[in-house]
């Protein structure tokens, strides 16, 4: 495996501490200086270049940032599975489940191309969809733990709902998204007519993939996303594109070229074969009426 793989890990840890360090209000010089470094070594923490970073490294600056004890935990597993270079990260056991690794990247990505088969993705759901896909994942929770589960999945959304420089955002969807009833029929119909009102964003594009569609990978396929980044004054992309792809027990990151040109052309092969944007929206809106009737 190449070193590529792990390092996602470590700039998304880099990230999270970077972060953290604005959100107090401290400069790259003051927390260097606090941690007795230069400041080029904890400039090159923050940009993920270490091929390591120590536990009691981390906690120096986890302490002086002041960073709550869960993020803590998950700042620390990641900084275990920087060291690794495994296709498949299983976070389980090593960064607790409340800790997303994937979100960290999707705020920072400038467009995102996803493919759902079975579910509308979580920046297009809406808040009763989102509440029932969690209490169906976590039955014995009170109201109050899943409002906290929903919370931050409703707050993703700015990053393509904003009106300052939006992500775009480009999505297929399977028909049996539309016809899996997640929360009953009329969570159903208010989440189809969101889709189709979405679809008509400027940095938004939804597609439909018709059953009629066949398969047009010649092969299964499950969800993905493909992570752009934005550029820096060269021109140049200051991070790599990235395939995210979910996994019931792991979860796949990759940069590898192959790997995200094999994604890509997947890709390619579902978008036209989908409905077009206008099409697409009427069978949406089509569908929202019959889970009325």
């Amino acid at each position: 495996m190449s070193d590529r793989d792990s390092s996602i890990t470590r700039r998304q840890l880099g990230r999270y501490l970077r972060e953290a360090r604005e959100a107090i209000g401290m400069t790259l010089e003051e927390a260097a200086g606090l941690m007795e470094w230069g400041k080029s070594s904890l400039q090159r923490i923050e940009k993920g270049q270490n091929q390591k970073v120590r536990i009691r490294d981390l906690d120096g600056m986890i302490e002086i940032y002041g960073i709550g004890d869960d993020r803590a935990a998950g700042l620390r597993g990641l900084a275990q599975q920087a060291a690794e270079k495994s296709w498949w990260h299983e976070y389980g056991g090593v960064i607790p489940d409340n800790f997303s690794v994937y979100m960290g990247m999707e705020s920072a990505a400038k467009c995102l191309t996803s493919y759902q088969p079975d579910l509308v993705p979580g920046l297009l759901q809406t808040r009763d969809y989102a509440r029932a896909l969690v209490r169906n994942a976590f039955p014995t929770e009170s109201d109050a733990e899943i409002s906290s589960r929903v919370e931050p999945r409703m707050l993703r959304q700015k990053l393509v709902t904003r009106s300052i420089r939006p992500a775009q955002l480009e999505v297929i969807l399977f028909e049996s998204a539309l016809c899996r009833v997640v929360g009953g029929r009329e969570v159903m119909a208010v989440q189809l007519r969101h889709l189709a009102d979405a679809g008509t964003r400027p940095n938004i594009t939804v597609r439909v993939l018709p059953f009629s569609a066949g398969m047009p990978t010649g092969d299964q396929i499950g969800p993905f996303v493909i992570l752009e980044f934005d550029t820096d004054s060269q021109g140049n992309p200051v991070e790599p594109t990235i395939v995210y792809a979910e996994n019931y027990t792991s979860d796949m990151y990759s940069e590898k070229v192959g790997i995200v040109e094999r994604y890509q052309q997947a890709y390619a092969l579902l978008r036209d074969a989908a409905l077009d944007e206008v099409a697409s929206r009427s069978l949406l809106r089509n569908k929202a009426r019959e889970y009325l009737a």
